[in-house]
């Protein structure tokens, strides 16, 4: 009986998704993943798992990650302190030489290796490929730290369009060669933007924008631009969420139409997010009022 009841429980979770499978089949998804379900073994490969399974559904995924306690811990171990001002690694050529190999190498081959065990087709790039992502140096006091000055989605597409699925590091260069670490939220975010994305899922390790930091009950569960600047005032944003919102709002003035800050340590809530009326994490989105 229990199993005739499961059975049934998954016919109708199926059939549940299906108007959720017709309105993303074809759309673009960026994921931005990080945090604490790139750590967790279980749930990288929940995560892996939901990607696969909503582009063989027809949806257009783009998975772009970081990897900053691979690179620390690799610092570590080759006896160089990791230093951070305002939550940006402070790179010098030899930590920028570590960056590229632990970000363009270690992570994003694994993860490429990940996502064709569970059955999908993948591909990995750095931001150095094809000048995916252009770069100059953002403050001479953080060494080879990039802002994105120009995006060349080309390879992209290409990639979407024969069937894989691009895996993206943030490592970006500049016309004289040089590499710089570039921050994953930002770089998503521009991604996104030159995509024209449907959403774009940022993986947090806390459950999104919260009322109050220390109530998780607060969660706020639709947030406009306009909404999201007030509580920028109000100081209700702050700290490190402050950048992740700042990264949300410039997705959508770039063509994102909506934007997810969601919390990574759930598991599967990629699927969740866009399979399910249930949802999860904050969803940014340009309101009547936003110009």
């Amino acid at each position: 009986m229990s199993e005739e009841f499961s059975n049934a429980q998954r016919a109708r979770v199926l059939t549940q998704a299906l108007p959720y499978i017709r309105q993303y089949n074809g759309k673009i998804v960026v994921v931005k993943y990080g945090g604490n379900a790139m750590i967790n073994e279980q749930l990288k490969q929940q995560v892996m798992e939901d990607i696969v399974l909503l582009s063989l559904v027809g949806v257009k995924v783009v998975l772009v990650h970081g990897g900053g306690p691979e690179i620390s811990e690799l610092m570590t171990r080759l006896g160089k302190k990791p230093q951070f001002v305002d939550g940006l690694r402070v790179t010098d050529r030899e930590t920028m030489d570590i960056v590229q190999m632990v970000l363009a190498g270690k992570v994003n081959k694994t993860l490429v290796s990940l996502l064709e065990a569970k059955g999908g087709r993948a591909m990995g790039l750095s931001g150095m490929d094809g000048g995916l992502i252009q770069a100059r140096m953002k403050d001479p006091q953080l060494g080879y730290v990039g802002t994105i000055s120009a995006v060349n989605i080309q390879p992209v597409l290409d990639l979407l369009e024969k069937g894989y699925i691009p895996v993206i590091s943030t490592v970006g260069c500049d016309s004289e060669g040089n590499t710089y670490n570039i921050n994953g939220d930002t770089a998503a975010a521009c991604i996104a933007g030159a995509l024209k994305a449907e959403r774009l899922i940022l993986m947090t390790d806390i459950a999104g924008v919260l009322l109050d930091k220390d109530r998780p009950e607060t969660l706020i569960s639709r947030l406009t631009i306009s909404q999201a600047t007030e509580l920028f005032k109000q100081n209700v944003i702050s700290g490190g969420m402050i950048p992740k919102v700042d990264c949300c709002i410039d997705a959508i003035y770039r063509g994102v139409e909506s934007v997810i800050i969601m919390d990574g340590r759930v598991p599967h809530s990629i699927l969740m997010e866009i399979l399910t009326d249930e949802g999860a994490g904050t969803m940014v989105i340009k309101g009547e009022e936003d110009v």
